[in-house]
């Protein structure tokens, strides 16, 4: 009797231990910590440097310690930046960061309309530079203005240099402020730039100002399309400033013109286009080649924990099902410079097994890894999302090589003839005496390219661009592969 009543007790003992231990690992997270509990999760499960995350390991919460760890920060912003690997945010030296693009929104809404090239825009696409090499002031230069935007009419072209917003100089530390902050609406400040008699730059306030409103703007990636008759050449242009998939059929028109003009030759300028979809980049290689059909033009290779999601992105024949107007071509010129970025370097890299690939203009920026957006739902997917929030990640997930295996680039990708290109050399986009352009026909005409001469003092050092500035400088995975589950929820 008295042992039966012992086991008995043992029994109920060993129940009540396993039921409190599995209590302890299914204790939900509090509505409070939604989002920090999503945003651990979905890193946990797909970032691509997990593993380099002492805290994003497997086995270094049950959920009841997660909770306490996640209240230690009530922004969820700081808590996404503290578990990202080498984050630029927290190594500024580019020699020392990791992950320099992961990044995370609170409102999913814009982050979608930014990867399909909508944004709050005033229509000024620019770069900035630092005054001198030690510099914290900075400056900007226009490359180009959308149309139907509110800068279109008024008094600012390619070129224009600036200085200041609202009267204020601008600096690494202010310039995300005054020119991306809350105010709708601001002034520019423009200068004259002009050098010294030992070639040093001056940047004089020439009493300019302009003021600017931002709208929500599409913009159309394609931004001139044209052949350019040169002796027995018919050579395609085609700037092309972001790879957005809503404009993919438009592309597909756009290569269907240059086919039936009969182009000999094509000059693909991506010198301000920052990246987007790997899917429209795979689309593009194929307008360009047309032979390659179901040949591997990338792979996309995720995190140990994910290798069943590594991909290989074939060169297609169709968009949905519209066939691909494709050129036929074997050798391809390409423009780049210190913008161009993501899925602009993959088309680089990812047609170079395959064709000579003239580079001409400047070191890309080098970023040869993709992201997906991430909300907060069971499959972390775009169904049943989270009512109560809108936050969503777009966190690096996967590395990508060409069908060679090559993918080290993260200096950027050198060009085959550099040519840097300077505000006081600057030429009209298109035509054939501008300088990158022109370089580019001479190599395919075989002629002399415009000797330009540039001015030492001008060799600024690149700082950032409006694209990178406004989220659109991504190399993104279009939608989730099967089998994504929120594992963890």
């Amino acid at each position: 009797m008295k042992k039966a009543y012992l086991l008995s007790l043992l029994f109920l003992l060993s129940v009540f231990t396993f039921q409190s231990c599995q209590d302890n690992d299914d204790v939900a997270a509090p509505a409070n910590l939604d989002i920090q509990d999503f945003i651990w999760k979905g890193l946990n499960q797909y970032y691509l440097w997990q593993a380099d995350v002492p805290n994003l390991a497997d086995d270094r919460f049950n959920q009841t310690e997660l909770n306490a760890f996640l209240k230690g920060y009530p922004n969820p912003e700081t808590l996404f930046q503290s578990l990202l690997y080498k984050p630029s945010s927290l190594f500024p030296n580019p020699k020392d960061a990791v992950d320099r693009f992961s990044w995370i929104v609170d409102d999913y809404l814009t982050l979608e309309q930014q990867l399909q090239g909508t944004s709050k825009n005033n229509g000024v696409d620019f770069e900035l530079r630092r005054k001198s090499a030690n510099s914290n002031e900075i400056f900007g230069y226009v490359h180009y203005i959308l149309p139907k935007s509110d800068a279109f009419p008024k008094d600012i072209k390619r070129g224009d240099v600036f200085y200041g917003v609202n009267g204020t100089q601008l600096t690494v530390s202010n310039y995300q402020s005054l020119l991306y902050g809350a105010a709708e609406s601001y002034t520019l400040n423009f200068a004259n730039l002009t050098y010294d008699s030992n070639n040093a730059p001056i940047f004089t306030p020439n009493g300019k100002s302009l003021a600017l409103t931002k709208t929500i703007l599409d913009e159309n990636p394609i931004f001139i399309n044209k052949v350019i008759i040169n002796g027995t050449h018919r050579i395609g242009y085609l700037m092309y400033n972001g790879f957005y998939s809503n404009y993919d059929n438009q592309l597909n028109d756009a290569f269907g013109f240059l086919k039936s003009e009969g182009v000999t030759d094509l000059v693909l300028d991506l010198r301000y286009n920052g990246g987007g979809s790997v899917l429209t980049s795979t689309r593009l290689a194929s307008m360009i080649t047309g032979s390659l059909t179901g040949q591997v033009f990338a792979k996309l290779k995720w995190n140990e924990k994910n290798s069943d999601k590594n991909t290989n992105y074939p060169f297609p024949d169709k968009i949905e099902a519209t066939p691909i107007n494709s050129l036929n071509m074997t050798k391809i010129y390409i423009l780049t410079s210190k913008g161009t970025a993501s899925a602009s370097e993959l088309i680089i890299n990812g047609l170079k097994p395959y064709m000579p690939v003239v580079q001409i203009g400047d070191l890309t920026y080098g970023k040869n890894v993709a992201s997906i957006t991430l909300y907060d739902s069971p499959s972390f997917g775009t169904a049943n999302r989270n009512p109560y929030h809108r936050y969503a990640m777009q966190p690096i997930v996967a590395n990508t090589v060409n069908s060679a295996g090559f993918g080290d680039y993260l200096g950027g990708l050198e060009p085959t003839f550099q040519l840097i290109e300077h505000v006081n050399t600057y030429g009209v986009l298109g035509d054939q005496n501008e300088p990158l352009l022109n370089m580019a026909i001479s190599k395919i005409t075989g002629g002399t390219a415009r000797t330009i001469k540039q001015s030492q003092g001008e060799d600024f050092k690149y700082f950032t661009d409006s694209k990178s500035m406004n989220g659109q400088n991504q190399m993104h995975i279009d939608k989730l592969p099967e089998g994504f589950r929120n594992t963890l929820k």
